[in-house]
């Protein structure tokens, strides 16, 4: 009854889609031209290919945004290698994703913009690229997408799973459940990130024996390469913080700055020679800091003018993308943001973790506690959790006891190695199992 149910919500759900289809395209339009879309690529979206199709087996990767794409990378490339015969296409849908991405995955890895979600380019987009496997990361539940791959015996894994607490109200409505529980009953694979989103996944009435753990894939996001010229910089730049004291604040978010520059000029009094560097969630945001720091007066280096760090200069902005690993490797201690302000979610810590930063962040990290809980529990000092009026007497104690800073620096980096160990290899195998030998066997093929 209910899955009969979940196929009537869908119908309803597949007739808004097809009716607001010239809308989605007109606003597609709109955001290419306030620079939201690629400006040559965005029809990709609407599920027009701009690459040929090789002939043979193909497996779709599908991601969001940058932090969800890089979690696919190892994985991407353990395909690449193991089924040489396979073709891989990878989507991302946001062009901060793209511009990183495109320079990190192997060179006969297909990459396109992902399809919205509406029949037309659904359809499309599965009819030109015939996937025999779609692996989605993280919280990517479209109806369309979902149920046209199992109506075309497209096997489907969910892979990092989560389910905020905000997405768990939406999907589990008494209206709109049938249609979870129905979308949730097509994959052959289903990989929480932890045990809070495993209970969250079967309260939504997902079957429970295609729910399987192996860690959090972030924890496997390997080294993102830098051109010559960017490595140049960053060298020069680490040369030029030899003796200083410095910290680091990154993924920021709007409101946030303001915490960080009055901790900078707090510890500023404390050590006058001091640098911080901020790294804003999104580069343009940190334009915007350097500009209105500059109209107070303040010396400021920004990443994307090539500044250097001159004489009277304590803070370094940095408002390009992809190069948040090179900077955690420049700074013994990492303030991890979109974690200070009420509503926030956090962000990622495992790579401040895996280049020896101690790490602090704030109180509202959503399902990066996760993270934070599991790093704790292997070594209490790898992540300290701090609110902001307490982070300049916390920065200012690791800024002025080298033991106390080495400690923390050397718990996050043997948290993170524990972690991470294993995980890409536990995840292969667990797809090899349950999705791609499947995945084959649907198409005819000699395994």
């Amino acid at each position: 009854m209910s899955r009969e149910r979940g196929e009537v919500i869908y119908k309803i759900y597949r007739a808004l889609t097809y009716g607001l289809s010239p809308l989605i395209h007109l606003h597609l339009r709109w955001r290419k031209f306030r620079g939201l879309e690629h400006p040559l690529r965005w029809r990709e979206r609407l599920g027009i290919p701009s690459q040929p199709r090789p002939r043979g087996t193909l497996f779709w990767f599908h991601a969001v945004s940058l932090g969800e794409g890089l979690c696919a990378i190892p994985v991407i490339k353990c395909c690449v290698e193991r089924r040489p015969d396979v073709t891989v296409l990878m989507t991302t849908t946001t062009t901060s994703a793209f511009e990183v991405i495109k320079h990190q995955l192997p060179k006969n890895v297909i990459y396109q913009f992902s399809p919205v979600d509406t029949p037309a380019a659904i359809d499309s987009f599965l009819r030109y690229w015939k996937p025999s496997a779609i692996m989605l990361i993280e919280s990517e539940l479209w109806p369309n997408l979902i149920i046209g791959a199992a109506k075309n015996r497209i096997a489907l894994a969910l892979l990092n799973a989560r389910i905020s607490a905000k997405s768990y109200d939406s999907w589990s409505q008494p209206f709109i459940i049938p249609l979870t529980s129905l979308m949730l009953s097509k994959f052959l694979l289903i990989l929480p990130l932890s045990t809070t989103q495993a209970i969250r996944l079967q309260l939504l009435q997902c079957p429970p024996f295609i729910i399987n753990f192996c860690g959090d894939l972030k924890y496997a996001v390997g080294n993102i390469d830098t051109d010559e010229g960017d490595q140049r910089a960053l060298k020069e730049l680490q040369l030029q913080l030899t003796n200083r004291k410095v910290w680091m604040a990154s993924s920021i978010h709007k409101g946030e700055e303001k915490v960080m520059l009055g901790v900078h000029n707090a510890l500023k009094q404390i050590h006058p020679d001091i640098i911080t560097i901020i790294v804003p969630r999104h580069p343009q945001h940190g334009e915007q800091i350097a500009l209105e720091l500059e109209k107070d007066g303040v010396r400021v280096a920004l990443r994307s003018r090539h500044d250097k760090l001159m004489p009277g200069t304590n803070i370094y902005v940095v408002d390009t993308l992809g190069e948040l690993q090179q900077f955690y490797r420049l700074t013994p201690i990492a303030v991890i943001g979109g974690s200070f302000l009420p509503g926030s979610a956090g962000h990622n810590i495992s790579e401040a973790a895996a280049a020896g930063c101690a790490i602090l962040t704030g109180p509202y990290i959503g399902h990066f506690s996760h993270m934070a809980t599991e790093m704790q529990r292997l070594n209490p000092l790898s992540v300290l959790q701090v609110s902001g009026h307490i982070l300049v007497k916390a920065l200012s104690n690791l800024l002025s006891d080298v033991k106390l800073l080495e400690a923390r620096q050397e718990a996050a980096k043997q948290a993170y190695h524990a972690l991470s160990c294993g995980i890409t290899e536990n995840v292969w195998s667990l797809l090899d199992f349950h999705v791609f030998r499947i995945a084959l066997a649907n198409q005819g093929l000699m395994l």
